[in-house]
């Protein structure tokens, strides 16, 4: 039974012991399964998003709490409301309906069992589409064993290789380890294979159908770090994942008490919490060029915050980065 894995939670590397049944674990979520947002998300790699977008679920809660994390309001904050296994299912089967081209499980890694459970559900009321797990990579092998056969895609992050920087960002000195075994273990289970798809005006696009993307989001001011992390990407997952490097790291404006920002401000000490400037974009163009990935996806620069979401409305992003079926405050009624 699912259930049993959170009277005395292991769910995540964390290991916290809490009994989820009854209280709350470090990821602040009992056993209840809780969703904030799902739409139809055009902010994807091109292969994930293709014509129609990706249907993408987001979770309440996380086991990582990155004192930068853009998703604070859900992740840390706990906006969300709880979904039984119909309405999971039904949200499925509405992104398909609406022609998403796969289901992107948003930090989910707190609820593995439940959500296993939750696919195989939806999978036998008919959903077809490919599923994508889209995590931190904070995740032991034993929950993602659990996922066997049940997930298409890994959109895993690879945030840093710097236990010292893990520590201070996320207070988990552990994560690159974890987070290594983890990737390699996506690898190993998902080859790459892609398709052709035409859109309405006859145009291509190449759409995901297996395999792993792995993402590491550049820190300003932590060229090294990035250096670390694309040599143990070039040795372990060239060839046989697409590395997407990201540039689009933007200052949060956080809402919340005061000791808490002062926490989080004290942790976002350990880098320059500021935008990427053009001078480090032409670094990281030659830094990439120089590893020569046999796939790999690169940001544009951009100064345009509006991209950050805002969970709290109903359409959490740009109109044009996203189209909302259900919203954790009206639910299927926007």
């Amino acid at each position: 039974m699912s259930t049993d894995y959170y009277e005395s939670c292991g769910q995540c590397p964390r290991l916290c012991k809490s009994d989820r049944n009854k209280s709350f674990g470090f990821c602040k979520e009992s056993s209840a399964l809780r969703i904030a947002s799902a739409c139809l998300h055009f902010g994807e790699e091109p292969p994930l998003t293709v014509f129609n977008g990706s249907g993408t679920i987001f979770f309440t809660g996380c086991t990582l709490r990155c004192a930068f994390c853009q998703n604070y309001q859900i992740s840390q904050q706990g906006m969300g409301a709880e979904v039984s296994r119909e309405d999971f299912v039904k949200i499925c089967l509405e992104l398909q309906r609406l022609g998403a081209e796969n289901i992107n499980l948003v930090t989910g890694s707190h609820h593995i069992p439940l959500i296993a459970d939750f696919i195989r559900a939806a999978k036998d009321s008919g959903l077809t589409l490919p599923i994508a797990w889209n995590s931190s990579a904070y995740e032991s092998l034993e929950m993602l064993e659990l996922l066997s056969g049940l997930i298409d895609i890994w959109l895993p992050d690879l945030k840093t290789l710097n236990p010292m920087m893990s520590s201070e960002l996320f207070k988990a000195e552990d994560y690159p380890s974890v987070a290594k075994k983890a990737i390699r273990y996506m690898i190993s289970t998902s080859p790459l294979k892609f398709c052709q798809v035409k859109g309405k005006d006859g145009s291509k696009k190449e759409k995901m159908l297996s395999g792993i993307i792995i993402r590491h989001l550049f820190l300003p001011g932590r060229m090294e770090d990035t250096h670390f992390t694309l040599d143990w990407l070039k040795k372990h997952a060239d060839g046989k994942a697409c590395i997407s490097l990201m540039s689009q790291y933007t200052p949060v404006p956080f809402k919340e008490g005061q000791a808490s920002l002062e926490q989080r401000n004290k942790s976002l000490s350990s880098f320059q919490n500021r935008l990427v400037n053009e001078a480090e974009d032409k670094e990281l163009r030659k830094i990439i060029d120089s590893y020569q990935f046999e796939y790999l996806f690169y940001q544009d620069l951009s100064d345009d915050s509006s991209w950050l979401p805002d969970f709290a409305r109903k359409q959490p992003f740009s109109n044009e980065l996203a189209k909302p079926i259900w919203h954790w405050k009206d639910k299927f009624s926007i």
